[in-house]
């Protein structure tokens, strides 16, 4: 297709050299809320000289991520998280991202991670305790402590607590520098010694100091483990052969732990913020705690009975999905409704801004569990919520996102009520992941 056939979507008048750079980093999640509001479904903006389009309606998502996925890579922000999470699942591409992909597979059924229940459990329950009635503290720092402590049990069968302190600052340090992705020049600044490089740098060393310790230790041991890593390191491909190397192991131990640390702890911060502006919706979890557990601690085998408790968490990722937009940049010139795209171009498809779309979830903004009842959902386009993606790449860790938030939040509502701390602000900030911006400061009430 020539150049000159190309026809573009409609969308705001751009800046020489930048085009919507500047605003898009103002404001990201705002850019795009206004972009798909003003400009429609499918919408036309430039980051510098890249041509980016932004897909608002379920329809056009399915498309990309299901039916034309094999004209799609990954998008620029994901090509940049190589440098942390090498070849691993949510990077990599091709025969060699499906081959990973069926290895891991198993190491993810159902059945498998029901056994990291009481790890969960058990956690949470340890946690809950050292509580202390009236305290401030920040929750999105307790809830990454407990993620990264769960994560690190269900993945390499480690407890890293005195580690954790360590960890969790090299986890921020590379969660920040993905936000660098899409700054001019910025794969030269990359490779030049500036202080956030150093940083970076230093932070990927001690996070694979700590994999690779794991790795060559779980190799060594003798005794059987049921640990997702040593599932991985003896996991073998449909010919029964080619397991996966020690980088290989590493970039998938890595991108288990970064995604499934991240992306769940800022998913409960976020629930219990909501649950904490409403005491009616608060009551009513507390309530179904307590009817099905009696007293007792959560087990996988209350999750059936907890539905009221999932209908909140899952309200909770529509409201403020951890992973709030994905990319894809096309292979092939492509057409998408009456649109013709270049090769090259990037799709992004974002999940904050479908999920707010009041076509689909009216009175987009008000927090609402009812809306996540068997009928209500199949009324709606199923493409019209997907916090863990869709298609081929959907995130292999979902069923276990699910089992363990619904965990954390009855083994917590058990025994606290959380009450947010007045005179801290609010506010989103949208790095690969979308976290509180400050410190979620909250006072816990012994029930």
């Amino acid at each position: 297709m020539s150049a000159h056939r190309y026809n573009l979507p409609p969308g705001p008048p751009a800046k020489p050299l930048v085009g919507h750079l500047l605003d898009y980093r103002r404001d990201p999640v705002g850019f795009m809320v206004r972009l798909a509001r003003r400009h429609g479904d499918i919408a036309y903006f430039k980051l510098g000289s890249q041509g980016v389009v932004l897909l608002s309606h379920p329809d056009h998502i399915k498309t990309v991520l299901t039916i034309d996925h094999r004209n799609f890579t990954k998008g620029k922000m994901l090509q940049w998280a190589k440098r942390l999470l090498g070849e691993g699942l949510l990077t990599s591409e091709g025969d060699f991202h499906r081959r990973q992909r069926r290895i891991a597979q198993p190491a993810f059924h159902r059945a498998r991670i029901a056994a990291y229940g009481e790890v969960i459990v058990q956690y949470s329950v340890r946690m809950r305790e050292q509580w202390e009635e009236g305290v401030h503290f920040d929750v999105h720092g307790e809830m990454m402590k407990l993620t990264l402590a769960i994560a690190a049990k269900t993945l390499f069968d480690a407890d890293v607590e005195s580690e954790a302190p360590e960890i969790a600052e090299a986890l921020s340090v590379v969660v920040d520098f993905f936000n660098r992705f899409n700054l001019p020049f910025a794969d030269l600044l990359a490779k030049l010694p500036v202080p956030s490089t150093i940083r970076f740098q230093k932070a990927k060393r001690r996070l694979d100091e700590t994999i690779y310790r794991m790795i060559s230790e779980r190799r060594k041991g003798t005794e059987k483990s049921v640990d997702l890593l040593s599932m991985l390191l003896h996991a073998r491909d449909d010919e029964g052969t080619g397991g996966m190397s020690d980088v290989q192991l590493r970039d998938e131990g890595m991108t288990i732990f970064l995604a499934g640390h991240e992306t769940t702890a800022n998913a409960l911060t976020w629930t219990w913020y909501l649950l904490s502006q409403h005491p009616d919706i608060e009551l009513r979890l507390q309530q179904e705690v307590d009817r099905v557990l009696g007293g007792r601690i959560p087990t996988v085998d209350d999750l059936p009975n907890l539905g009221y408790t999932e209908r909140v968490l899952a309200e909770s990722m529509r409201l403020y999905p951890p992973a709030w937009v994905v990319g894809y940049r096309a292979v092939q010139d492509y057409r998408i409704g009456e649109y013709d795209l270049p090769a090259r171009t990037i799709f992004l498809m974002s999940q904050f801004v479908v999920h707010h779309d009041s076509r689909f979830f009216p009175d987009p903004a008000r927090f609402d569990p009812e809306r996540w009842t068997s009928e209500a959902k199949s009324a709606r386009p199923k493409f019209s919520y997907f916090p863990f993606g869709a298609g081929p790449r959907m995130c292999i860790g979902e069923s276990f996102a699910w089992m363990e938030g619904v965990l954390v939040l009855a083994a917590f509502a058990q025994r606290w009520s959380l009450q947010r701390v007045q005179g801290h602000p609010v506010e989103l900030l949208p790095l690969i992941t979308l976290r509180p911006k400050r410190e979620m400061r909250m006072a816990a009430k012994r029930r």
